[in-house]
């Protein structure tokens, strides 16, 4: 409202009065923003920067407050862009713990609402309960000692808390918790404690008799525990002891039995020493026997080598005589072959002799050469076309697959389709089959459900159609005549549940729009919906007779945008825009248009179509492409036909061609023939063989062999002789070692015999050495489990009062037994008894002194806290009852000025709970009622307001 204003309050200022919009608000914002005080005191903005006037950057507060010896003057400038604050105390830059330093000082509390009060705070006023209230105008009013005094009121009481969980015991400490937390006065919560500390210590004096005889019977029993004690720690040591003299008796045993050994030992020397030589005597007449046999054998293999060199001999008089066989059959063969020579010769010269002169054939060559050339230029443009038919018959089976891929495209849309309508119809897909397999059962066309029949353009046009064809429709089937519906609506009985519609008589499918859509282009409209899908005729019949698809047209987001204006210039009853339907109705009273819109629906039938005309134009395609090849086959054919006829001819006249020409050539070849043959003759008749030349030769190695083979039987003779002597020698030998073996073995059966003793005293020594053995083991063992008993050291000597003890307990296993087992029976008898006993009782007698000590502290404790509280409760409530009697004296007369009733009085639910002591604030501002508690919800706004 204002720029800038200036106020000069007065020393009593309490309420500021204005009518709406005056600039109430502004002073009292200037005053808490002035004051430190944050926005959330004012219950308007969240951010001071928006306390600043619209349109400018910044605002000022300057508040001069009095304060002797000088006044004080605070200025707050507040930024917008920054939403920060700068402060300054007498024109002097401050920061902003300053600045509430010097408000505390003047006791300024702009967050007490009993202080400062903005309009907007009024109903958080009346929500205070009657503590805070209290609380609220000690701060604001009263004098510092009072609420400095209540504040001291409610720590004792926490004091009172903190005195119950002082006490030591804890049973009694929750016990005196629970009691004080109820009870009524500060005087009874310490006679209470004190109550309960004398009862726990009468019961701990009886609990400490108590515990007396119990402490006697537990050192009885220790006795006995230590009886068994000190016997567990000699039995180990009587354990060792006794194993100890095991191990020295078996080790005077085994050294016994080592003596006897080796007597044994030294008896059995001698024949050790026999055996010995026996087996070197065996050994040297086994290297002279191996010897022997070595060089027997050495002389055989000579014997063998001259037996094999013999063999050869032979072998090789045979290769001779086979040699010369050979010659003699090959020079029989040399002359048959002479002899069949001559006579070819001889046949081929009467041959040539009796063959005519020869004729001249050129003519007749020349001829025939001639027919093959054209045949040649024939079956080469025969080709030419083959070659040209075969690649256009290539070309268009390509094109054929390309057309029969397409339409497989086409037709696994239409099973996705047909698919889609199984899944969501089982009956009309079932209807569907029985309908295909019977369809010479109709007398004119019939058309499958609409859904498959239906194909749109363009997949974004689906949807168009799907809301305005009915979903029952779209599954239906459609039947040029009202007959062939009935036909197939019977279907042989069958249960199924499908829809059937029949085309109009008169065909609508031509039918016109009821204007052009170019009229419709500036309204957004850019089709109507039959030039969206194509469909059969009776089907796009039904559709414009029934939907009239025909006459609605399709918008876009510009129709939609101008939607108001299209129903008012067109009069069109049905439209489409891009997301929505419109149907529009003229009431029959008023003649008003009525609309009403939907959003479309996605499409669920139509999304996967058909281009019919595509399909159509392929399958055309694929009957000419089938006309195309079968014309270019039979023309092939042909062409092969005439081909097999060339090659025929070309064939007959090329033999014609090689008869004339050997007919030329034959004279030439028999002369040519001839000459090669007295070639060969001349040298059959040079490679002759001399037989008797070849018998001389062929006798003469076999002389020079059989000379040989009569030195090699000599000195086979030879080595027969000197291997006799070596066999005669190789007898006695086996006779010597026969006498040497008998000789060992029966040295070997007196050595075996004096081994059996031998072996038997061994076993015994080995088995005494195994027993010392384990015993020493087991000595040590028990030693050192005697010491880990007795808790000594490796090193550690045996203390003395172990031995002084040890000597007035049993020195046998059994009488230690039996002395265990009879002082375990009298420690059992004491049950129930644990050291903790002896702790508890010392414990106990501790404690009793200790309570004693801390109830006579307590009670002197008590009566101090008595004394403050009875001085600081009387002063705070003088100070507070004169507070309040003020306050509603003139609260009161206020209330009568307006012919009003009001009260302000201090609500106490219990003297001793000072926390929770309150002024209640009650009003009558109506004669007819009673006076009632100011609340949040009782009182009207400007009674609480009044209040």
């Amino acid at each position: 409202t204002y720029s800038a204003c200036e106020v000069y309050p007065g020393p009593n200022l309490n309420v500021v009065l204005g009518a709406n919009g005056t600039g109430k608000s502004s002073i009292v914002c200037a005053i808490c923003l002035g004051l430190a005080g944050k926005p959330s005191f004012l219950g308007r903005a969240d951010k001071v920067g928006l306390f600043v006037k619209q349109g400018c950057m910044k605002g000022t507060v300057e508040i001069e407050l009095f304060k002797t010896p000088d006044n004080i003057i605070i200025t707050r400038e507040i930024h917008v862009v920054s939403n920060a604050s700068v402060w300054f105390i007498n024109r002097n830059p401050a920061t902003l713990k300053t600045v509430e330093e010097q408000i505390a000082a003047l006791n300024i509390q702009v967050d007490n609402l009993c202080q400062f009060l903005p309009q907007d705070k009024v109903g958080e006023f009346a929500k205070l309960s009657k503590t805070e209230l209290l609380e609220a105008t000690e701060k604001s009013i009263g004098s510092p000692e009072m609420y400095q005094f209540h504040c001291e009121l409610k720590n004792f009481r926490e004091k009172e808390r903190e005195l119950e969980v002082i006490t030591h015991f804890r049973e009694t400490e929750s016990e005196v918790f629970s009691q004080s937390r109820y009870c009524k006065t500060w005087k009874y919560i310490l006679q209470n404690l004190c109550r309960e500390k004398t009862i726990s210590l009468e019961k701990m004096k009886q609990r400490v008799e108590r515990y007396k005889q119990d402490v006697e019977r537990y050192h009885e029993c220790k006795r006995h525990v230590d009886l068994i004690e000190m016997l567990e720690r000699k039995r180990p040591w009587v354990e060792y002891e006794n194993v100890r003299e095991q191990h020295e008796e078996v080790k005077q045993s085994r050294n016994q039995i080592k003596n006897e050994l080796k007597y044994l030992k030294e008896i059995q020397a001698p024949l050790t020493k026999k055996i010995q030589e026996a087996e070197e005597n065996l050994k040297s007449l086994d290297t002279k026997t191996r010897d022997n046999t070595a060089e027997i054998k050495d002389i055989s293999q000579k014997c063998k080598e001259k037996q094999d060199a013999l063999e050869m001999k032979d072998k090789q008089i045979e290769e001779i005589n086979q040699a010369f066989r050979m010659k003699k059959d090959e020079e029989s063969d040399r002359q048959k072959k002479i002899r069949q020579t001559q006579k070819i010769i001889e046949e081929w010269k009467n041959e040539l002799d009796t063959m005519a002169v020869c004729e001249n054939l050129q003519p007749q060559i020349d001829a025939v050469n001639t027919e093959l050339k054209k045949l040649q230029e024939e079956r080469a443009t025969i080709d030419s076309d083959v070659s040209d038919l075969r690649a256009e018959k290539k070309n268009q089976e390509r094109e054929e697959k390309r057309i029969i891929d397409r339409l497989g495209q086409l037709n696994n849309i239409m099973h996705m389709k047909e698919e889609n309508l199984k899944v969501r119809f089982q009956d009309t897909h079932s209807a569907l089959m029985w309908l295909r397999k019977n369809k010479d059962k109709f007398k004119k066309n019939t058309c499958e459900p609409m859904m498959l029949e239906i194909n749109v353009k363009d997949s974004r046009y689906a949807k168009y159609i799907e809301n305005h064809i009915s979903a029952n429709d779209m599954r239906a089937f459609v039947f040029e005549s009202q007959e062939d519906m009935e036909t197939f609506l019977m279907r042989d009985h069958q249960k199924l549940r499908v829809n059937a519609v029949c085309a109009p008589a008169e065909s609508s499918a031509e039918n016109l729009p009821s204007r052009p859509i170019e009229e419709l282009h500036r309204y957004g409209f850019f089709s109507y919906l039959r030039e969206l899908f194509d469909a059969p005729h009776p089907v796009m019949s039904y559709l414009c007779s029934q939907y009239r698809v025909h006459d609605v047209p399709v918008g876009t987001e510009k129709t939609r945008d101008m939607i108001e204006r299209v129903i008012q210039e067109t009069n069109l009853r049905q439209i489409y825009t891009a997301e929505e339907r419109y149907v529009i109705k003229v009431s029959s009273y008023t003649k008003q248009a009525l609309s009403t819109n939907t959003c479309l629906r996605e499409a669920q039938f139509l999304t996967s179509s058909v281009d019919t005309d595509e399909r159509g134009q392929l399958e055309n395609q694929q009957q000419d492409i089938n006309n195309m090849l079968k014309s270019l086959d039979a023309r092939l054919t042909t062409l092969f036909e005439r081909q097999k006829h060339l090659e025929h001819r070309d064939n007959e006249l090329r033999q014609e061609k090689k008869e004339l020409l050997d007919r030329g050539n034959r004279r030439r070849q028999l002369e040519s023939k001839i000459d090669v043959k007295y070639d060969s003759l001349r040298q059959l008749e040079q490679d002759a063989i001399d037989l008797e030349k070849e018998f001389q030769l062929t006798n003469a190695k076999i002389k020079e062999i059989n000379k040989q083979k009569a030195e090699l039987v000599t000195e086979s003779s030879l080595l027969l002789k000197s291997i006799m002597p070596l066999n005669v020698l190789k007898v006695t030998l086996a006779l010597q070692m026969t006498r040497a073996t008998s000789e060992k073995n029966r040295l070997q059966s007196e050595y075996k015999a004096g081994s059996v003793q031998l072996r038997a005293a061994q076993q015994r020594f080995n088995e005494l050495d195994n027993r010392k053995q384990l015993l020493y083991e087991n000595c040590k063992e028990l030693m050192k489990q005697a010491r880990q008993v007795c808790k000594l050291g490796p090193d550690q000597d045996f203390p003395k009062e172990f031995q002084t003890a040890f000597q007035t307990l049993p020195d046998t296993l059994e009488e230690i037994d039996a002395l265990l087992n009879e002082e375990k029976t009298r420690a059992s008898c004491f049950t129930g008894l644990s050291a903790s006993v002896v702790e508890e009782y010392n414990k106990q007698t501790q404690e009793i002194q200790q309570l004693t000590e801390y109830l006579e502290e307590k009670k002197k404790e008590l009566n101090n806290y008595k004394q403050n509280i009875s001085k600081v409760k009387e002063r705070w409530l003088n100070l507070l009852k004169k507070m309040i009697e003020q306050i509603n004296e003139k609260f009161s007369k206020f209330f009568s000025s307006m012919q009003c009733v009001g009260e302000v009085d201090l609500h106490v639910e219990n003297e001793e709970e000072y926390e929770k002591y309150g002024i209640r604030i009650r009003v009558k501002f109506h004669s007819s009622t009673e006076l009632h508690e100011l609340t949040p919800y009782h009182q009207s706004g400007g009674e609480k307001t009044v209040s």
